[in-house]
């Protein structure tokens, strides 16, 4: 059985990282959840993350699905 491609990060450290490497901008937070986007010759990429200590592997899954951020990608920077 291989390892899992993803860890568990903050949800900051997933900010920074979406932001960086993809591309991404922070639009507004409301409460703990931070909303951002990216524009893309398609059309507008938006996600939303929480901004907890510890975001779960299935939570960070359904981060990238918005995003359109291969999982394999994003998890060469972490």
């Amino acid at each position: 059985m291989s390892p899992p491609l993803l860890k568990k990060i903050s949800g900051t450290a997933c900010i920074k990282i979406l932001c960086k490497q993809f591309g991404f901008k922070v639009i507004r937070q409301s409460g703990s959840h931070v909303i951002l986007r990216k524009e893309t010759p398609a059309g507008a990429k938006g996600t939303v993350v929480p901004n907890h200590n510890e975001l779960k592997v299935g939570t960070l899954k359904g981060i990238l699905e918005l995003a359109g951020v291969d999982e394999n990608d994003f998890a060469k920077f972490q």
